[in-house]
Order: C-alpha cells, then structure tokens, then sequence
C-alpha cells in the first residue's frame, strides 16, 4: 500500500508487483466498498498482516480474510479477499460511534487509539506489515506526541514509534501494549528537517538472521535501523 495526495485529500493507493520493478498501480484500496462511499475519505497508512516464511514476510489471512490496520489518530482495520479490494470494518454499536480528532470519519471500528500522557498522545498510525506470531498479531505503530497533553519528556510533536500486541484469532483485542517508546529521534538528521523530531517506521524485511527497519526522518531523509533476530 501507499498513501496518495492530491494537495488535499490523502486516500490510501494499493500496487502490485512480480519483480519490485514494474508495478500496476490499482487505485484506492475502498474503491469497490459499498459503492465506492469511502474513495474520498482520508485514508493513509496500511499495515496488512503477515506471516514470516523463511526471510519473506507473506500476507496471512486470519478467520478466512486478509486483515489490514489502517487510519491516521485512531488505528482502523479492514479485509479483503484478494488484498486488492478492502472494506472498512464498521462500528456496528451506535453507543460506541466516535469520529476521529483530525478527520471526520464515519462510524468504522476501532482497534486502539491515543492515550494522553504518554508518547502517543495525539495519534496513532500503522507502521510496517504486521507479523502474526505464535503469541499474537505483532504491530508496530508510527505514534505523535501532544504539545498539551503528552510526554514531557519528549519534544511537542515529535513522532515516536510503538509495539502492541493483538490476539492472533480476534484481531481487534489487544493482549499488550507498550507503555513507552522503542524508537524515537536521536540523530541529527531525524532531529532537523523538513518536520523536526521525525522518525517514522514504514518498511520491516528479515534478512540473514537480521531484522531491517525502514524509516523516515524528519520528512526529509530514508535511513534503517538494525536488529538481531530473537
């Protein structure tokens, strides 16, 4: 998935590829859902889960559908059969309907969200392809700190990232969930930038019993980090 932007409106795009070369861009990934009703919403970041084979991550389905984290504050999910065509999973509890502090979406459901006093106060937003393990859906999340009602400790602004852990059978229940950081701006280049204080995790590839994370910094740069396998 990739996130596309006219100036105005960011509406998550889906290509695929046989040789990371060539691709055939399918347009947004909500076009066929329920009429194509949610091809205008704001919709960036995917995080479709996956399933380690060897030094490949391979899209996995869970209860019979392909399982996909998505949204920009709040954390969404929707499936597919195909990985081409998703729909938003809807909140289907009137009590529960919230609209997201940045965008107005309708009533779609909600895995998890921000919390206040700590480092993902203002938002949450998918990161690399979610890993379904033996102890669960393993996800790490790009998250933004509030200037009014975050962490102290960090800069305003500064995008961190997390872990959560969801159950590998009811992808919406959270098991775990860190309560701090493991990753956040340190060098100068994901200090200063275009956005200061910007790391922001979006490619994860396991390669010769190492974990390589791809990230952006400060709006400006691609840099990796890297992990010995566990």
């Amino acid at each position: 998935t990739y996130t596309a932007y006219d100036g105005k409106t960011a509406r998550l795009f889906i290509a695929t590829s046989t040789d990371l070369v060539k691709w055939t861009k399918h347009g947004s990934v909500f076009k066929n859902a329920e009429g194509g009703k949610y091809i205008n919403y704001w919709s960036k970041s995917g995080s479709v889960v996956a399933k380690k084979e060897g030094d490949k991550l391979v899209a996995t389905k869970i209860n019979g559908k392909y399982q996909m984290y998505w949204g920009e504050s709040n954390i969404y999910m929707a499936t597919s059969d195909n990985l081409i065509d998703w729909t938003p999973v809807p909140e289907t509890d009137p009590a529960k309907y919230q609209y997201d502090s940045l965008r107005k979406y309708p009533a779609f459901k909600i895995v998890f969200g921000p919390r206040k006093g700590k480092f993902d106060s203002e938002l949450v937003e998918p990161g690399p392809p979610a890993l379904l393990t033996d102890a669960g859906i393993l996800f790490l999340y790009n998250s933004k700190n509030s200037p009014s009602f975050g962490d102290k400790a960090l800069a305003d602004g500064t995008y961190a990232a997390g872990q959560i852990l969801l159950d590998k059978n009811d992808p919406f229940k959270v098991v775990d969930r860190s309560e701090n950081y493991f990753f956040k701006p340190e060098k100068d280049y994901e200090i200063t930038g275009q956005v200061n204080n910007v790391c922001f995790i979006e490619g994860l590839v396991p390669f010769k019993n190492k974990w390589f994370l791809y990230y952006g910094t400060a709006d400006s740069k691609i840099a990796v980090a890297v992990a010995e396998k566990k």
